[in-house]
């Protein structure tokens, strides 16, 4: 990938991991005299936890702070209770402010976990209710509104993209709310630099034409600066993120850490390339050493199983991690092998399995057999069903094969927790739990 453009180093990083889309002029020479710059990216508090999405601009303040700058995420406490119309097709509901507090709260426990808040150059967590909150209507209108044309604002694609389906005027001053934002951060805490996905570019630069129209000296002098990258598609199109049970979530408490991981190992051959160098901190030396090892046999997945293992250990820590590939690798085997013995999992980590797997209640007669489990199980309505899928094979208890259908139930010593777990054929599951 051609690497030549700028000769700043975070614009070189960027440049050469597909991450610029739009630019200021200026910020390369800006970032080549001193890397020292803040910048800062804001986050929709529309709901408690973060989407895999948001990891693109989590790892973008991050690249700022390794390369000498310090993050600053904004998370839109009072922007939030109006939204923003960008990359949107309909007005949504708006939310009251406890629960935007609540999520508010929320989603700043999880960058905290995302970005480096210690050091010199360590991050801001801000939220803007705390300045937009303060502006008097009449004030604003007078000291802020007049210095954006309504013309300019309606030139944006954020605005005119919106104008034939409705917008209302709530939605339309949101861009003047960003770039009061702007304007607060840059006098407040110095923030020149504004980050974003591509559909922010025109929110953006009203930001920087209103620094330059309020704080400038009536010259053409650049104070603040904008950066967009491209945003994370799916094949379809659609925003990055989404399954068929919807959103991916940061939060353990919505989206597994097995699904979350899952979830990346689950990706295509043709997104991985683009997913390894926007998603990680990797060198473009180590990702195409990568994927030159994934290319030579793509059935071992081994760039799939690297991007989920870090961006699993980076949203849940490494142990985490380690549980969900243990229990991933007794569901479905390790590195493409044979799946491991369900005994190797910990407390912790069959806890995990029996939350991504259907269970039903084992049954307690001192005679019941393995046709009696199987039947608990679910895998066959009646015993003869039971009888010969037992002995065509078909059925494992606790990872190890049972053949003889007159098995006592009594003869399979249980997991650590006290379960059982049987598999039908390959893939199909079921926990069988003590009463």
């Amino acid at each position: 990938m051609a690497t030549h453009r700028y000769t700043s180093a975070l614009l070189k990083d960027f440049e050469q991991r597909g991450l610029v889309h739009e630019v200021s002029a200026g910020l390369d020479a800006r970032l080549s005299s001193n890397p020292a710059v803040a910048g800062y990216i804001g986050f929709d508090p529309s709901s408690d936890s973060l989407h895999v999405g948001h990891l693109l601009g989590v790892l973008a303040l991050r690249r700022l702070q390794l390369h000498g700058g310090r993050p600053v995420a904004l998370v839109g406490g009072g922007t939030g209770m109006i939204g923003d119309p960008s990359g949107r097709s309909s007005e949504r509901n708006l939310l009251d402010a406890p629960t935007l507090e609540r999520n508010r709260a929320a989603i700043g426990g999880q960058l905290a976990q995302l970005i480096d808040f210690e050091g010199a150059n360590g991050a801001l967590l801000l939220d803007n209710l705390a300045w937009l909150g303060e502006a008097g209507l009449i004030d604003f209108l007078r000291d802020t509104g007049k210095h954006l044309t309504v013309g300019y604002m309606l030139a944006k694609d954020s605005v005119k993209s919106r104008l034939d389906a409705g917008l209302s005027f709530t939605e339309f001053s949101y861009m003047l709310l960003q770039s009061y934002d702007f304007l607060m951060l840059r006098r407040l805490h110095g923030v020149e630099l504004q980050m974003g996905g591509s559909d922010q570019w025109g929110n953006i630069t009203a930001g920087t034409e209103l620094i330059r129209r309020v704080d400038g000296d009536g010259g053409e002098a650049q104070l603040a600066f904008g950066l967009c990258y491209p945003l994370l598609l799916a094949k379809n199109g659609e925003k990055f993120g989404k399954t068929a049970e919807g959103a991916v979530w940061l939060d353990a408490g919505r989206t597994s850490p097995f699904a979350f991981r899952q979830f990346w190992l689950d990706q295509d051959d043709h997104a991985v390339p683009q997913l390894l160098r926007q998603l990680t901190l990797d060198s473009e030396e180590q990702t195409s050493e990568r994927l030159a090892v994934h290319a030579a046999n793509p059935s071992l997945r081994v760039a799939q199983r690297h991007l989920a293992k870090t961006l699993t250990a980076l949203v849940h820590g490494a142990e985490v991690e380690s549980q969900a590939a243990t229990v991933a690798a007794v569901l479905f085997g390790a590195e493409g092998g044979a799946a491991a013995s369900p005994r190797s999992l910990d407390a912790a980590a069959l806890s995990m399995l029996a939350a991504e797997l259907p269970s039903e209640l084992a049954p307690q007669a001192s005679d019941a057999t393995l046709i009696d489990l199987v039947l608990a199980a679910g895998f066959a309505t009646s015993k003869s069903e039971a009888r010969r899928l037992i002995e065509q094979g078909g059925i494992s208890v606790n990872g190890e094969g049972a053949a003889d259908p007159t098995t006592s139930a009594a003869h399979f010593a249980p997991l650590a927790d006290g379960s059982l777990l049987l598999r039908k054929g390959r893939r199909d599951y079921r926990i069988l739990r003590a009463r």
